[in-house]
């Protein structure tokens, strides 16, 4: 068991090693992106909504194609891809990082390896669901795309993905700031409550 933990975690650092690398020209990049979506400013949760919704905006205005607008933001990202670890250090200044933020980018960089892993994990337990019990498998995902499906034509396509962005770039800060534990903990309560109730009413 102990080589078995020693071996995961020598491929944790392994893993992570390899992404810092391959991300060090971004790395000024993505610790000022973590600093705007844990929330360090209190000016950042009205700027990351107004950017995210001046983009959709835009793109509502334009109302461009499905490939009009996949080759647009691929476009984006090769000119990113480019231009960002030649432009990162003359913008953010010197390029010598302190050990606080070597720390950090290695933290982001662990804990990127670790969402890798959670979706794989899921994704292989999907396939051993399959396997296990087909029928139940089948069932749960159709009830689910069904749901999902009624969803996407009750709301309008662009809205509801605008909602799932803004969601998405919030959810770092209320999750830091303790803004979805606190509601979910009173959430918890309320039902415990009701629950309690019912238990008084069936005796």
């Amino acid at each position: 068991m102990a080589e078995g933990n020693n071996r995961s975690t020598n491929q944790l650092a392994a893993e992570t090693a390899s992404l810092e690398e391959q991300l060090q020209g971004w790395g000024e990049v993505i610790l000022m992106t973590d600093k705007i979506l844990r929330w360090e400013k209190l000016w950042f949760p009205p700027a990351i909504i107004g950017v995210v919704s001046f983009v959709f905006l835009m793109i509502y205005y334009l109302d461009p194609s499905v490939l009009s607008g996949v080759s647009c933001f691929v476009m984006l990202l090769c000119l990113a891809d480019y231009l960002v670890p030649a432009l990162a250090p003359r913008i953010f200044g010197s390029s010598k990082w302190t050990t606080e933020q070597q720390q950090r980018f290695h933290e982001i960089c662990s804990n990127l390896v670790k969402t890798r892993r959670r979706i794989v994990g899921w994704w292989k337990r999907l396939f051993v669901f399959k396997e296990e019990k087909p029928k139940m498998y089948f069932t749960t995902m159709l009830c689910s795309l069904a749901v999902i499906a009624w969803i996407g034509q009750q709301v309008h396509n662009l809205f509801l993905t605008y909602l799932i962005v803004i969601s998405f770039l919030l959810f770092p800060g209320l999750n830091k700031h303790g803004i979805i534990s606190k509601y979910a903990g009173m959430a918890k309560r309320e039902v415990n409550k009701l629950l309690k109730q019912k238990e008084k009413k069936n005796e």
